[in-house]
């Protein structure tokens, strides 16, 4: 958007944050004062100390006593939404109809409804950019998965096996937002971003079968209650794509020393998808080899 007219303005886009955590401080942030013209207007957090504290750590010109007033400041050209899930909708809706740019990290809502109505509300705004933070994991690697998929690198792509780690299961079982649906919705673990690397290699899936279970129902809470979850900590889903292209994925905290990986079984070979580089073929009896 930087260098295009926004809202009359030029070379100047005015950012406004909506709870500067650690995302924000690690990635938007700094990837922001690289790009010329955009101007770290001013930032909310869930008290007045914590806006305060981001404000002076990242250079935001103001705070401000909650995100409404955020967005009715007329140098606010753009809202960075960097709350839990439970805030993503009801910001991003106010925000477009405030006018402003939106970019809200995923997870994108708590349920499907709330999705289905940013998406409407999007559509219906064509002026202003909104967009959800991309799945990060797979970056590197996707265009690469697709045109060897696409040049039947290993002959006609029959089926797809991924384990997905979330994450080591935390002995202490203390209590996070991932685990609490009145702030996370019915987003479990890494699914959705998953999902969202998967489909532009295979399509999106025809037909769904899945099994979860909360193998660790009880959290413990700051103040040291009990807290019980129903987000599960296991899933084990079988998919079917087009072609047809047969999917499975197990995402569990409970798999240790597992790390993640992906399979592309076909006709003439197999792919092998890692965290990081290089993606591996094998098409003969020699077994796996790096691709450039």
């Amino acid at each position: 958007m930087v260098g295009r007219e926004v809202r009359g303005k030029t070379d100047r886009l005015g950012v406004g944050v909506v709870g500067a955590g650690g995302i924000v401080r690690d990635r938007h942030v700094p990837g922001f004062k690289r790009i010329p013209g955009v101007e770290l207007v001013g930032v909310v957090n869930r008290t007045e100390e914590s806006s305060r504290r981001a404000m002076q750590e990242h250079g935001f010109q103001r705070t401000y006593a909650d995100w409404g007033e955020l967005l009715a400041d007329p140098q606010v050209d753009a809202v960075v939404i960097a709350t839990w899930p439970y805030l993503h909708a009801p910001i991003t809706l106010a925000a477009l109809g405030a006018g402003k740019h939106v970019l809200t990290q995923a997870r994108m809502a708590m349920d499907g409804a709330e999705a289905q109505a940013m998406l409407a509300a999007a559509r219906a705004h064509p002026e202003l950019v909104t967009m959800v933070v991309p799945s990060p994991y797979t970056l590197w690697a996707d265009r690469t998965i697709q045109r060897l998929l696409r040049e039947q690198a290993v002959g006609e792509l029959r089926s797809v096996r991924a384990f997905w780690s979330p994450g080591p299961r935390d002995p202490e079982q203390r209590l996070q937002w991932r685990h609490q649906r009145e702030l996370s919705g019915n987003n479990v673990m890494a699914l959705g971003i998953v999902y969202e690397a998967i489909a532009p290699w295979l399509g999106h899936a025809v037909t769904v079968q899945a099994t979860s279970h909360v193998f660790d129902p009880t959290k413990i809470a700051p103040d040291g209650s009990r807290v019980t979850t129903s987000i599960p900590d296991h899933l084990a889903l079988s998919a079917e794509f087009p072609g047809p292209v047969f999917a499975t994925l197990e995402m569990s905290v409970h798999a240790a020393h597992e790390a993640t990986s992906v399979l592309f079984f076909g006709t003439g070979g197999t792919i092998r998808l890692k965290p990081g580089p290089p993606i591996e073929i094998a098409t003969d009896p020699a077994g796996f080899k790096p691709i450039e």
